[in-house]
């Protein structure tokens, strides 16, 4: 028998004083009033209020937030408050930062721009190398595929350099070179990174100003730079905001060997995984820009195992002979009525590995005479 009691909650027997009493001893030992039982310490999560006391001197780029705005105080502390408010998405921050940042702040050093635009990423993805967006945006900066291009980035059905780090670090920083010149502020930079310049110029001339604050955009834009001004916030000092992670609690910097291999034919990423010891996931991971499972015809700069690098060449290149040789003795020529799943089930493999092994896409029909991958299941 089952007795729902007050508050919905249900229990066996319909004895609720003796259920009350169990509850209450099980609350007891939580908080360590029963004999022997450790006290827990409380959550130290800061006051929501008291956290909305914003330091002086607030900046983006080293151009000053006029705080003493109550429209710009309303939209930083509302940023602020919804940043807060998700404290696990704040934590993911925080931890993917140590995997990440430090790459991304040595490149923005090197291109001579401020140090504050690493928050742009946080804002962008949360660091996320697969991020997209309704409107087509990829990677941890968030490019379309036409700006991505405009700034050197490879984007094609077999390699999306906008999952890349690196290139789409270096291709970030041009972009924002190229904006802070046309705009002459990283505030104005920023807004049009998120919207567009164009779409931002016109704004500029329609309503006769150049200062962010006073502008009239988009909502999304509009809250841009604040979620970019409380992200740094946060980040400058995550502790006063009861985000207590130590140097081990992050996730450690990513490290890898960079090697360069050439491909005289499409290889299978196996073989680059094999041949710097590890597995085919390690290899995606750390090369998120590959599409698929394969590497296209050409010379590839890709990012091994840090250690793995002595040998690799003498190694890839074996399993790459080995691997020509097998796929030789692997081609089946398809007949009159095959379809992929009758070619599956006569070779003992799922229709999943046809299509991988072959790059092909199940909608388009195969074709008597054509020659198809098969590797026979056991």
């Amino acid at each position: 028998m089952s007795v729902n009691c007050r508050g919905g909650m249900e229990h066996k027997g319909g004895n609720c004083a003796k259920w009350l009493a169990l509850c209450v001893m099980g609350v007891m030992v939580l908080l360590g009033e029963v004999a022997d039982a450790k006290t827990i310490e409380p959550a130290r999560i800061p006051d929501l209020v008291e956290s909305l006391k914003i330091p002086p001197g607030q900046n983006f780029c080293g151009e000053p937030v006029p705080m003493n705005n109550p429209d710009v105080r309303h939209r930083f502390e509302r940023e602020l408050l919804l940043a807060l408010w998700n404290r696990p998405q704040v934590i993911l921050w925080l931890k993917r930062a140590g995997r990440y940042l430090p790459h991304m702040e040595k490149i923005l050093k090197k291109n001579g721009l401020p140090d504050d635009l690493k928050y742009v990423a946080v804002a962008e993805s949360a660091l996320r190398p697969h991020a997209g967006s309704s409107r087509g945006a990829i990677g941890f900066w968030q490019f379309v595929r036409a700006t991505g291009r405009k700034y050197s980035l490879v984007i094609n059905d077999r390699i999306d350099q906008r999952r890349n780090l690196f290139a789409s670090t270096r291709a970030a920083a041009r972009y924002f070179k190229t904006l802070h010149r046309e705009l002459g502020s990283w505030t104005l930079a920023a807004a049009a990174y998120n919207m567009g310049e164009k779409g931002l110029l016109g704004e500029i001339l329609a309503q006769d100003t150049m200062n962010y604050y006073d502008l009239y955009l988009p909502l999304e834009t509009q809250h841009f730079l604040f979620r970019i001004l409380a992200i740094k916030l946060i980040f400058s000092d995550p502790e006063k905001y009861g985000f207590n992670l130590t140097e081990k609690d992050r996730y450690p910097l990513l490290s890898f060997d960079r090697v360069r291999v050439k491909c005289t034919f499409e290889t299978p990423i196996n073989v680059v995984a094999k041949a710097a010891k590890t597995r085919f996931k390690v290899i995606k991971d750390l090369n998120p820009e590959i599409r698929g499972h394969y590497l296209a015809k050409g010379e590839h700069e890709l990012l091994i195992p840090k250690g793995s690098l002595s040998g690799f060449q003498r190694r890839f290149s074996r399993l790459l002979k080995a691997y020509a040789k097998d796929r030789k003795g692997r081609i089946y020529v398809v007949k009159p009525g095959d379809n992929l799943s009758t070619i599956a089930r006569r070779h003992n493999v799922p229709v999943t590995a046809l299509i991988i092994w072959n790059r092909i896409n199940s909608r388009d029909p195969i074709q008597p005479g054509q020659t198809l991958v098969v590797h026979p299941g056991d």
